[in-house]
């Protein structure tokens, strides 16, 4: 689904049960009401893959503001500390700001998230006028460039390829504090989920109720998965949950198939692959 900005994405999700007559719909990846682009949605059996594509990198593109910091570290909080030091960097100095950014394998994330800070997740915490702290976490930033720069907006343009749980609102903040200044985060789109590009998503306008179920096939949601083909009796075994043996070991979650349908995936486990999902029917 390509998402507009201001639906959240349970919004969207709940557009598509009505849109499919399913009530076995989810997401992978998270969008901000603010933010639009690329959610992928799953229905059905394909809910029980949520965990695989959300290993799936993801590709986005914003716009940083320069000047001040907000309490949500984007365009929708509230005004913090300002600071126009960075009308005094060169476009060299943010190159170095945006690489050091990067290459940081821990990030705080923003105070207005669904973190868990003492048991209770930080967003809540901010409603009741509170500033939780929260612990770092590791995440991999793996590109983050700027595409244009507008100085006289104090506006910079980025592109970010990164793993599940960055934060793009957060690598603007910190590019601002980088650069010995503050920054928030402007606009954000989501652009590439894995294999999949914006540019084939539906639109939600597009997501109606009797329209034909603009579906794709349940294996793209593991074709970054190693595959493994069996036999009938191996086939036979892992769709009841029985553990399976093969002479190809494989490391991590495995797709496995017979006659060309997804059957499972599984894992390696003491000798033999383990059942962690079954799909077939």
């Amino acid at each position: 689904m390509d998402k507009p900005a201001g639906p959240t994405s349970h919004d969207v999700v709940a557009a598509a049960r009505r849109a499919l007559g399913e009530r076995r719909v989810g997401h992978a990846g998270t969008l901000d009401p603010a933010a639009t682009g690329l959610l992928v949605v799953l229905a059905g059996r394909a809910t029980r893959l949520a965990r695989f594509v959300a290993l799936l990198p993801k590709q986005y593109r914003g716009t940083v503001r320069f000047g001040w910091e907000t309490t949500t570290d984007d365009a929708t909080g509230e005004p913090l500390e300002t600071d126009d030091r960075w009308r005094e960097r060169s476009e060299a100095d943010l190159a170095r700001a945006l690489e050091q950014v990067a290459a940081e394998p821990l990030q705080v994330p923003p105070r207005v998230s669904a973190k868990m800070v003492g048991g209770e997740r930080a967003y809540r915490r901010v409603r009741r006028g509170e500033l939780p702290d929260l612990a770092p976490v590791e995440v991999r930033i793996y590109s983050l460039t700027a595409t244009a720069v507008d100085r006289a907006a104090g506006e910079v343009a980025i592109d970010v390829r990164c793993g599940t749980g960055t934060f793009v609102r957060a690598i603007a903040r910190d590019v601002g504090r980088a650069l010995g200044s503050r920054a928030h985060l402007k606009d954000l789109r989501r652009v590439a989920v894995g294999p999949w590009r914006v540019e084939e998503a539906v639109p939600l306008a597009e997501l109606a109720p009797g329209a034909a179920p603009p579906l794709r096939p349940l294996a793209e949601a593991v074709s970054h998965l190693p595959a493994l083909e069996v036999g009938p009796l191996s086939a036979e075994a892992v769709v009841h949950g029985r553990r399976i043996e093969e002479p190809l070991r494989h490391d991590g979650p495995v797709a496995v198939y017979h006659a060309g349908a997804l059957l499972a995936v599984v894992e390696w486990r003491e000798g033999r692959y383990a059942p962690l999902v079954v799909l077939a029917p």
